[in-house]
């Protein structure tokens, strides 16, 4: 049987040189990752713009209003979802916010702001890692 095909959109959001990362709830019905941490998105709807589900997501997911600002990386996984096979085409982009106040929902039942330098010493979830380093590289953290 051939996978389920979604387009997910994800934000690296920055605010004071920190990047937010949420924790996966148990109550998440499409998760497979609780108690690990991500970043914010999720699947783009039919019809919907990309920079308008990225927002849609992280207003979401967060309550925070943020500013697209650039393409970081393209990766993709292929989890298996209520005995489904997916597979999953993620963009992710560097975004801005002026407000360090997160309002998580039922899917994340924590947030951190972390230095991006220091994931690893975070339980992000594996496809993820790569997207940190290349984020490093492109915004020259040190």
């Amino acid at each position: 049987m051939e996978p389920k095909l979604f387009i997910a959109t994800k934000a690296l959001v920055v605010n004071n040189g920190k990047v937010l990362i949420l924790r996966e709830s148990g109550f998440y019905q499409d998760g497979m990752n609780a108690g690990r941490f991500d970043v914010p998105g999720g699947r783009l709807q039919p019809g919907e713009r990309f920079d308008q589900a990225l927002r849609r997501e992280v207003l979401e997911e967060t309550g925070l209003n943020v500013e697209i600002l650039k393409p970081i990386a393209v990766n993709e996984w292929r989890p298996v979802v209520r005995g489904e096979s997916w597979h999953i085409v993620g963009v992710f982009f560097e975004c801005s916010t002026d407000s360090s106040a997160v309002r998580t929902g039922p899917d994340h039942d924590a947030h951190l702001w972390i230095d991006p330098i220091e994931h690893q010493k975070y339980g992000i979830i594996d496809n993820l890692k790569p997207v940190f380093v290349e984020y490093i590289k492109i915004a020259n953290i040190k």
